[in-house]
């Protein structure tokens, strides 16, 4: 079906479509129409007549991260999957979940939450971030520590690709693409290489206890406390630190989960020194505040301090894992382009320095270096060739332009 009298009605066949308008623009770039299909193969039915068209598409889930990517080369059709939001099937008994792209991780969570299991992803803007887009545009949450990333527990997952054929790795196979991983090629792949349909999940049950444990700490101290907090046997699940002002305190939280949580609570507070254990997270838990521009730094644990100091040194909030080796930066006020630019520059180079990298998720100008060095760049580019070669799916949207 199409409606609001579209030039080229038919187009897309049956799939519902209407013309964009504003609110529809990707990064200032206005698509044509905007498809909003119900199945995997309404779909394949919308990129096989872009194939034809040479049209480029750029999909959409909550559009809640939508602006974290450059702005698209071209963008004639915004693939909308609100509509696809079933959870398809939930196999209780063997921890696992298929669901379409569109279904929102929130109600993906009060689905599973029913039968007393979860998926240990901690998503910002949870409430509209969808499936899709948390694989497409994923951010690690604080239990990444303890449960690994989406790209972890993602066992299964059904794409469409850019000429309209259907393809699906892990779970129940029907259709490979010859020696490509595609639940790790597709994560973290701002849709320039297709579309994510649907994901299958690896599910854990809901801890019956949880216990924050929460103290303002001295940064210099940071280094050796998280050491000491991953390498417990208290076994916490995430450990988070938490700094607003540059120039302020830090806040350090370790999250304990399951049985005797509160006796393990009481063991880590041994290790980090006067603290509080409580059964509710600290405000900031997992929060992404403003990402008009975010900035995320990733480092080895010997790098914890650099980091730390060159976040401070440019003036820019910080809130992750130390555990983890990955924070969130932000500044503290509104920077121009080129206060950005080298902002960014500097910090890149201390934290290169100390064996990290930095990438700007979210920035509104793009005189940035969002990535900087990327030294699988050439193979990236290879893949990107591989699976669009008309570089018609986001084009311009990833590393180098990809």
């Amino acid at each position: 079906m199409v409606t609001g009298g579209l030039e080229g009605a038919g187009v897309f066949g049956e799939v519902t479509t209407r013309q964009a308008g504003d609110d529809d623009a990707v990064c200032g770039v206005r698509p044509r129409w905007v498809a909003l299909p119900e199945t995997v193969e309404e779909i394949a039915a919308v990129l096989r007549a872009c194939a034809e068209r040479d049209l480029a598409v750029v999909p959409a889930g909550g559009g809640t991260k939508l602006h974290w990517a450059p702005p698209p080369e071209r963008c004639d059709v915004l693939l909308d999957l609100c509509c696809m939001n079933e959870v398809l099937e939930h196999a209780a008994g063997d921890l696992v979940v298929r669901a379409q792209a569109g279904v929102t991780i929130a109600a993906l969570s009060a689905a599973l939450a029913g039968e007393g299991q979860e998926l240990a992803l901690d998503v910002p803007f949870g409430e509209d971030a969808t499936v899709g887009g948390t694989l497409a545009a994923p951010l690690p949450g604080p239990r990444a520590f303890r449960y690994g990333t989406a790209r972890d527990l993602l066992i299964g997952i059904t794409v469409v690709l850019p000429d309209g054929t259907v393809a699906r790795s892990g779970g129940k196979v029907v259709k490979n693409v010859a020696g490509y991983d595609l639940g790790k090629l597709f994560t973290g792949s701002y849709g320039t290489l297709g579309v994510i349909a649907e994901a299958t999940f690896r599910l854990h049950p809901m801890p019956p206890e949880r216990r924050w444990v929460v103290a303002e700490l001295g940064g210099a101290r940071v280094p050796a406390v998280a050491a000491a907090l991953a390498a417990s046997q208290a076994e916490p699940s995430a450990v988070e630190v938490d700094r607003p002002d540059p120039a302020g305190p830090l806040t350090l939280a370790a999250l304990v989960e399951g049985t005797a949580a509160q006796t393990r609570g009481e063991t880590l507070r041994e290790l980090i020194g006067p603290a509080e254990v409580s059964g509710e997270p600290p405000s900031w838990w997992g929060q992404v505040f403003g990402d008009d521009v975010l900035v995320e730094v990733r480092f080895p644990a010997s790098g914890t301090a650099a980091v730390l100091d060159a976040a401070a040194g440019c003036g820019l909030s910080l809130r992750g894992s130390p555990v983890a080796g990955r924070v969130l930066l932000e500044p503290g006020r509104e920077l121009d382009e080129d206060e950005l630019a080298a902002t960014v520059s500097g910090l890149r180079e201390k934290v290169e320095a100390a064996g990290g990298r930095v990438s700007v998720l979210a920035a509104p100008c793009q005189g940035v270096d969002r990535w900087g060095h990327v030294s699988g760049l050439p193979l990236m580019r290879r893949v990107k060739e591989r699976f669009d070669p008309g570089r018609r799916m986001s084009p311009g949207r990833f590393v180098g332009g990809i």
